[in-house]
């Protein structure tokens, strides 16, 4: 069956991605939901070891593309290149034109280049000397970002931080996974014989991702989703807290993909049905970017989770 390559991927994955489980699910929901991921977490966390494990699975090409200051949109998109021996100019595709793309530190580019990157993640095109490119059909984006440095570094707009289906925070691993990365890349590292990657094409993320779609949800579920994405528009309906809390609500893009990774998740358990637990799963790297806390809320030390903590907790589930 075609859920059961993917489970064997994700554990593939999870032995040489050793103690980020959430990480390694999260990129394969974003691959069955068709969206991008924003990582944020310290250097050294497997964040690029991640992409490029999945890469060497899925048929497609990987490109690292490093975000700095002096980046400029053509770097990214490409730029038509004049020919002398034909007089014409041909458009020379940017790194952005890969399957698999790791946009490490993001928010290091300046704002023409986030705006370069909005229109590819949205519509999966870029327009470049006044014409319109496709990009593949298979378009993943995980970018990072660090949360200790600031200096030189440009805060994600709202429109964009809204382009990606979730953001996933990642922490240090355990003594044990730690212990376990210490063995894995000694072996490494001496050419020992690891076992073959869990080969997926084209075509099987294609159909990964109509099977999803074809996921069972009660309209009780349905009616969830809407209900935790109104909730953070109307707080004060809900809570005080919540009211204090939220200065501004979740666009109907966040609905469209709590559902999309909620069934997701469900998939990639095995059910061929979606619950309210699925939902409530998938609330946290779905909605914790596109919240904007109030000032309050700042100040008192809340972040995005503690606030869809409580909108879990005030939100009937049916």
């Amino acid at each position: 069956m075609l859920v059961n390559l993917f489970q064997r991927l994700n554990g593939y994955l999870e032995s040489q991605v050793i103690g980020q489980p959430e990480l390694v699910k999260e990129l394969l929901i974003a691959l069955l939901a068709d969206g991008h991921i924003l990582v944020e977490g310290p250097p050294g966390l497997a964040k690029t070891r991640a992409v490029k494990v999945l890469s060497d699975c899925i048929e497609g090409d990987f490109h690292r593309i490093q975000f700095t200051p002096d980046l400029l949109p053509a770097d990214l998109t490409g730029t038509d290149i004049f020919r002398p021996e034909t007089g014409d100019f041909d458009f020379q595709r940017g790194p952005i034109f890969n399957a698999l793309i790791l946009a490490d530190e993001i928010n290091r580019a300046p704002a023409k280049v986030q705006a370069a990157m909005l229109e590819a993640m949205a519509e999966k095109q870029v327009t470049a000397g006044g014409k319109t490119h496709t990009l593949p059909d298979l378009f993943l984006v995980m970018a990072t970002q660090n949360p200790i440095e600031q200096e030189g570094t440009y805060p994600l707009p709202e429109a964009q931080l809204d382009r990606f289906l979730m953001q996933l925070n990642v922490s240090f691993p355990g003594e044990e996974s730690e212990l376990a990365i210490l063995r894995l890349n000694r072996g490494e590292a001496l050419g020992e014989e690891k076992s073959d990657p869990v080969a997926v094409s084209q075509d099987e993320v294609f159909a990964g991702r109509k099977a999803v779609l074809t996921i069972y949800m009660a309209e009780d579920v349905e009616r969830y989703i809407i209900r935790l994405s109104m909730a953070t528009r109307e707080p004060a309906r809900y809570s005080d807290k919540l009211a204090n809390c939220l200065q501004m609500g979740v666009s109907p893009r966040a609905t469209l993909a709590l559902d999309r990774c909620a069934r997701a998740h469900a998939w990639l358990e095995g059910r061929d049905f979606v619950t309210p637990e699925d939902v409530q799963k998938m609330a946290y790297p779905v909605l914790r970017h596109r919240l904007l806390l109030s000032y309050e809320a700042q100040a008192e030390g809340l972040n995005p989770d503690d606030i869809i903590t409580e909108l879990l907790n005030q939100v009937a589930a049916v």
